[in-house]
């Protein structure tokens, strides 16, 4: 998570406490350290946002402090309740937990649409306790143009170690696959995300030419993986 974003979802938590809370569970929360949170509640008052309390004691938001308003009409609130609910399929548990905040973030704003259902059933959650590797790695692989060392099976059963560059993430119903330059086999692999051992991202950037990749593999693909909106 970006510092902007730590520190956009920081104002969400005070705004949303009844009470003040303790840097110890904000930075539980956020993944963190108290001392980022001191920091980071440093830089918010300095921006002159009204958060109030000190260390030892917990923080709030002070009253009537708001975020400007989202603004879509009834069927845009509908598109995005159905397209967050469907994230549940894709069994990408960053993304599912990213979904719920910002459900909670547009019903803070807007009526519910609970009546709204998705049937959950999708890819596998990519759960790493079980020996899963998470779907955000490799978002963060993709996103940040690095490279990635990977130990796949593929559907004979033969293992392989496979350096790669990776370019896209695509979700189908049923799994996930990782779209990406092969420096084994010289070209465009796709790798079922379920069939992966082990990835480490690499500290090896390739972002000179992560954008002529991806259009290549996207002109390549275009009839079968490519959206286009």
């Amino acid at each position: 998570m970006t510092r902007s974003n730590r520190m956009f979802e920081l104002i969400q938590i005070l705004r949303a406490a009844p009470a003040p809370v303790r840097a110890e569970d904000l930075a539980a929360q956020l993944e963190v350290s108290k001392r980022t949170i001191y920091r980071d509640i440093a830089a918010l008052q300095a921006m002159r946002t009204p958060v109030e309390g000190e260390a030892g004691i917990g923080y709030m938001l002070r009253k009537g402090y708001d975020l400007p308003p989202l603004n879509f009409d009834e069927e845009e609130i509908e598109a995005l309740h159905v397209g967050l609910a469907m994230l549940m399929r894709t069994g990408d548990g960053a993304l599912q937990q990213a979904a719920a905040r910002v459900g909670r973030k547009i019903c803070d704003v807007h009526a519910s649409a609970e009546w709204l259902q998705v049937a959950p059933y999708g890819a596998p959650l990519d759960n790493p306790e079980e020996g899963c590797v998470s779907k955000a790695i490799l978002r963060q692989a993709v996103r940040s143009s690095q490279k990635l060392h990977l130990a796949y099976v593929n559907g004979a059963g033969e293992r392989s170690e496979r350096f790669l560059r990776p370019l896209a993430l695509i979700y189908h119903t049923d799994c996930t696959l990782l779209a990406a330059w092969c420096e084994l086999r010289g070209g465009f692999r796709h790798f079922r995300t379920e069939r992966m051992m082990s990835a480490e991202l690499l500290d090896c950037s390739f972002a000179a030419e992560a954008d002529v990749l991806r259009k290549l593999w996207q002109e390549q693909e275009s009839n079968t993986y490519v959206y286009k909106a």
